[in-house]
């Protein structure tokens, strides 16, 4: 009875703290680093209200990951982490049955931040949650899914390598120092017009600037895209990992920045619709989208076409166009290769939008 009582207080004082979850993250400061969490009160109302209101009163504070799998889960918030000693055979038993299940179509997939419950005991979800680090469809529709990570993953995997014991028990807990609610960070150009979206960007590489003019009216969509991570600096550091001489020169992979980095920017990278029916040919100085056979899986990888090259013209979504540093794009066609792979390291190392 006092479970349910304390559950239905904390239920009635998070409600004046539950306002604009769309706009809100989660920062979760760690021993081994900070990472984000953005909400999804569409699938899961009652459990974002209910974890935010336990952040805003210091509930996580001082308690740990006490679970982990490497590269697959993590999990933390049991409150009896707080007291360091608490029995190792009493991890992960506190802060329980304090809300009802909550299901929804939200995968657990890589980021997904879910809801620790009992085992086979129905609405005995609580304060303690995980992170997935990889797709777990065994747990879909089964757990309480609420939010994302957004930011920090390179902090989770690193959670989720720590020393541990047959199970998952952690050798030693890693410590969260407190988690904290802020505004949540609002793509760049997320709502600009077509009129907007015409700038000129300033990209400075290994072997000299370019300069390239944004062209919206023909793929508005991609352009917006490219504003976006240029604007964030996602794509400083990045190599320029191919040279198809006579063909192409291209750039801006995941996966390309020194020692696999992550960005806070990441968050923004997704796949983008293909966009082909701009009536631009496939030319020199030419900026255009890399994907794969997928027609909408272009994502932040683009190429500079070095000539004409028709067979692209409609299937490939062209955005934009070198107008000053054609020098630049020579010195690349120089460039010593291995097969197309440039024998060393070329980076783009800063964009700037004029």
């Amino acid at each position: 009875m006092w479970m349910r009582l304390m559950g239905w207080s904390l239920l009635c004082g998070m409600a004046i703290f539950a306002q604009n979850p769309n706009e809100v993250e989660a920062v979760v400061e760690t021993e081994l680093g900070s990472f984000r969490i953005e909400f999804a009160p569409d699938k899961a109302p009652k459990h974002v209200d209910f974890f935010l209101g336990l952040v805003r009163k210091g509930y996580y504070d001082g308690s740990a990951f006490h679970r982990v799998f490497a590269y697959s889960l993590i999990q933390g918030g049991d409150p009896l982490l707080k007291d360091p000693k608490t029995p190792k055979a009493l991890w992960g038993s506190g802060g329980l049955k304090l809300q009802k299940n909550e299901f929804s179509d939200l995968k657990h997939e890589r980021g997904v931040v879910s809801t620790v419950s009992i085992p086979n005991t129905p609405d005995s979800d609580g304060a303690q949650f995980f992170v997935c680090l990889a797709a777990q469809p065994a747990l879909d529709g089964k757990y309480s899914a609420f939010g994302r990570v957004t930011e920090g993953f390179d902090v989770v995997e690193k959670i989720s390598s720590v020393a541990a014991e047959e199970g998952g028990l952690v050798k030693k807990p890693v410590r969260i120092v407190r988690i904290h609610i802020e505004k949540k960070k609002v793509e760049p150009y997320l709502t600009a017009t077509v009129a907007e979206m015409k700038k000129t960007i300033r990209i400075d590489t290994t072997l000299g600037p370019l300069r390239v003019a944004m062209e919206p009216e023909w793929a508005p969509e991609t352009v917006r895209n490219f504003l976006k991570l240029a604007a964030s600096g996602w794509y400083e550091g990045t190599a320029i990992h191919r040279i198809s001489k006579g063909f192409v020169v291209q750039a801006g992979s995941e996966g390309m920045r020194q020692g696999n980095q992550a960005h806070p920017a990441d968050r923004w990278v997704r796949s983008l619709k293909g966009e082909f029916s701009a009536p631009v040919l496939h030319e020199r100085g030419i900026l255009s989208m890399a994907r794969t056979d997928d027609p909408n899986s272009a994502t932040t990888s683009f190429f500079v076409v070095l000539a004409p090259s028709p067979h692209l013209n409609k299937n490939y979504a062209a955005f934009g166009r070198v107008i000053e540093g054609l020098e630049t794009i020579a010195a690349f066609e120089k460039e010593e290769v291995d097969g197309e792979t440039p024998k060393r390291r070329l980076e783009i190392i800063k964009m700037t939008i004029e």
